[in-house]
């Protein structure tokens, strides 16, 4: 599994087992576009096997919050490991998300 997107309830949770790169993100993007073409998008990126998120990744991870947004929806983060959740910290990218500690609470935040 590099990335897949699997369908819980109403809300799209996307996972994989590899960085969020330059080479990733054509996947990663394919993703979000089914998210997207499936109507109000509102999907959760779980980061919990995710090892690295570089530059690339983290411009993928903003558009596409901006094109959820746009179409009613969101894009939510969870389990970033200490790495992961230093790179969005250090550039501030996480204060676009809101980033949960679990997969399973986030997909559970869009009922409240």
């Amino acid at each position: 599994m590099a990335f897949e997107r699997a369908r819980q309830g109403a809300v799209d949770l996307i996972r994989g087992d590899d960085a969020i790169t330059v080479d990733q993100s054509p996947f990663v993007a394919r993703l979000f576009d089914e998210c997207l073409a499936a109507g109000q998008p509102r999907a959760v990126v779980d980061l919990s096997r995710v090892p690295l998120v570089d530059s690339v990744g983290l411009e993928l991870l903003l558009n596409y919050q901006d094109s959820f947004q746009q179409r009613g929806g969101a894009l939510k983060l969870a389990a970033p490991n200490p790495l992961c959740r230093d790179i969005l910290m250090v550039t501030g990218v996480d204060r676009h998300f809101e980033i949960f500690t679990e997969a399973v609470t986030a997909v559970g935040s869009f009922a409240e």
